[in-house]
């Protein structure tokens, strides 16, 4: 593994533990910890460090150190590989990603759309904020498989993978947003028990949490039949999707009889994290196109 292949995954896993703080911050109800300051905290470069302004200063730090790496990688990318080639295409979809995180956390802040905020404009805004996050995370992705030797995309190529992979990408964007609305829901109603879920004097985010599950189940069909169709061979994430999906039914499930508590929610988020990043390198490993070796090589 070369030094830009390992660097790519340092930078995709630190994007990763970004996205765990960043749980840890909305679970604590810390997304206030800095007051409406961006990018100061509380007006200061260093505030006074503690509760949640200690957990949200953190996370902005976390997230500050991740737009350099990102662009860090861009920029040895385009030292690495010519004018034209896929991967310089990938580390400049992550810039154009990971300026969108920092200007959708902004407005987050910016707009007093945290802590116990229960305002429709955040339920909007949130579920936007997580898409975004997985195009970083798919840019990312892509981007290392590129500089791993993975070749040119064609979705051409096999029209029924094409369909497959589109309709399973989908699915997971549905799923993880309405699972972003669900962990929104949980923080600001943590003692709302599952059955007013279908309340009408409940709160309309707690009356969304059913479609959260409902949408993970009826995916995971999907999942499973595109683990069968990873190209020429079956790769690491070929062999590991099926296994996450499952996983993160059954951790899904988990999160709810123990109440939803915070260490559960982050393997949650990490597991789907996990699949998202597997997902996207199978389907890439599936819509590749393979350079034919000459005849006698």
């Amino acid at each position: 593994m070369s030094s830009l292949q390992r660097f790519g995954w340092f930078v995709l896993g630190w994007n990763v533990l970004t996205i765990l703080l960043g749980a840890v911050v909305r679970a604590t109800g810390s997304g206030a910890g800095c007051g409406p300051s961006w990018p100061t905290c509380q007006g200061e470069l260093i505030p006074e460090l503690e509760g949640a302004t200690l957990i949200e200063f953190s996370h902005r730090i976390v997230s500050g150190l991740a737009l350099i790496l990102v662009f860090a990688l861009a920029f040895r990318v385009r030292r690495a590989f010519a004018k034209g080639e896929p991967a310089r295409l990938g580390a400049l979809l992550a810039v154009v990603a990971i300026i969108g995180e920092s200007l959708l956390g902004a407005m987050l802040v910016l707009a007093e759309w945290v802590a116990d905020d229960t305002s429709t404009a955040r339920a909007i805004a949130v579920p936007l904020h997580l898409v975004n996050t997985l195009f970083l995370l798919a840019a990312l992705t892509l981007t290392v498989f590129w500089v791993s030797g993975g070749g040119r995309l064609d979705f051409r190529k096999d029209k029924s993978v094409t369909r497959a992979v589109l309709a399973g990408g989908i699915g997971l964007i549905l799923i993880s947003a309405s699972g972003a609305i669900t962990a929104l829901a949980d923080t600001l109603f943590p003692d709302t028990p599952l059955g007013s879920d279908f309340s009408g004097d409940s709160h309309f985010l707690t009356r969304l949490r059913i479609i959260h599950p409902i949408l993970a189940i009826a995916s995971a069909a999907i999942g499973w039949w595109i683990s069968d169709k990873p190209g020429e061979g079956r790769t690491w994430a070929a062999r590991s999707l099926p296994i996450l999906v499952g996983v993160m039914i059954l951790s899904g499930a988990v999160n709810v009889a123990l109440g939803v508590p915070l260490w559960m929610q982050i393997v949650h988020l990490a597991l789907a994290d996990s699949l998202w990043v597997a997902y996207v390198l199978i389907s890439a490993d599936a819509l590749q196109v393979r350079e034919s070796l000459p005849v006698g090589s």
